[in-house]
């Protein structure tokens, strides 16, 4: 059962953005790096192994892949904090991870990405891993190591995560359905009732966990699993308008892959088209997209020429392979 916020009004909305995109279109580095974002959610170890496949294996018609080269990289929750930072910004991460070695190694690549790490460590947690295995930059297999981390860390989690509010300009969270956002109705609410903006990422059809948030960005798989599959865009945009009265999100940006994302706000609808010129990993895009806004919010910004921005940049990652990031250069070349 999640904690619901025990106001019964709507929460306090907080206006977003206030300083446009400037007619050059760029926006100033010291301005991005000004902006403070807290991410919060689960984080992964994103393993891959590189190899050849020259022969079929004579115990099981499977290619036998001889690898060669491995490469570790934050995934998940760790992901998101880590775009935030490639675009400029400041970037705090509150997560929980094992005591083992994917953990050791989620902390290192932490130190290295320039994220601050808020973490809480559960000893009896198997950090969640995706290891993928590849052969000429084509996935072969992904192979899932995961449990749920303990009550009293996600606690832990939650003191922890009032006493970082104070402290940043957006909150993020990045749900992936691995336990760390057991108390995200009450964060956000605690969230709003501090003035904080929320972006969530969400996950799976219980989005009344999310009640309040500020924005909330689906992908088209995900709406549909909790609005049901809309006939046309007139439909699409009355089940979304209800959705949004409903569980009081001041604005959804619902991602569309090829058709690019469309903004739903009390300002009305948005349409930005694709802008990628070639698709080659999709996998991370979510996480850039939510980043780039968090970022671009925090900066000032208002909504509008955030989504334009993050689109910008989710065409730009998927020409990328694997979980990456977006760079202030590669944003406004």
């Amino acid at each position: 059962m999640h904690d619901l916020p025990q106001t019964p009004t709507a929460p306090e909305r907080t206006p977003i953005g206030a300083t446009p995109v400037p007619e050059t279109g760029v926006v100033p580095r010291t301005q991005l790096g000004g902006a403070r974002v807290l991410v919060v959610g689960d984080v992964m170890l994103d393993r891959y192994w590189f190899g050849d496949v020259n022969r079929i294996s004579p115990e099981a018609p499977v290619p036998v892949v001889h690898v060669q080269r491995q490469e570790d990289r934050l995934g998940g929750a760790s992901n998101v904090a880590r775009n935030a930072v490639a675009l400029g910004a400041q970037a705090g991460l509150l997560c929980v991870i094992g005591h083992d070695e994917p953990g050791e190694r989620i902390i290192q690549l932490l130190g290295d990405s320039g994220v601050t790490p808020f973490i809480e460590r559960d000893p009896a947690l198997l950090t969640t891993i995706k290891l993928r295995v590849l052969s000429r930059q084509q996935q072969l297999l992904r192979v899932d190591f995961e449990n749920l981390p303990a009550h009293e860390v996600l606690l832990a989690g939650l003191a922890r995560f009032d006493d970082l509010l104070p402290s940043h300009d957006v909150i993020l969270m990045s749900d992936y359905a691995k336990g760390g956002l057991t108390h995200v109705t009450k964060m956000i609410a605690n969230a709003r009732a501090a003035g904080k903006p929320v972006l969530v990422d969400p996950k799976g059809d219980d989005w009344e966990r999310y009640r309040g948030a500020t924005l909330i960005t689906p992908n088209r798989a995900e709406l549909r699993e909790v609005v049901g599959q809309w006939k046309s865009e007139e439909d699409l945009h009355a089940r979304v308008s209800k959705l949004r009265t409903d569980l009081q999100f001041d604005a959804l940006l619902l991602t569309r892959s090829e058709e690019g994302m469309t903004l739903f706000s009390n300002d009305g609808t948005w349409h930005a088209s694709a802008q990628a010129r070639e698709v080659y990993d999709v996998s991370g895009a979510g996480d850039t997209v939510i980043a780039t806004l968090a970022v671009m919010l925090g900066a000032g910004l208002p909504l509008i020429d955030a989504v334009a921005l993050a689109n910008r940049a989710a065409g730009i990652v998927v020409g990328k392979l694997g979980t990456a990031t977006v760079d202030y250069d590669e944003l406004f070349a």
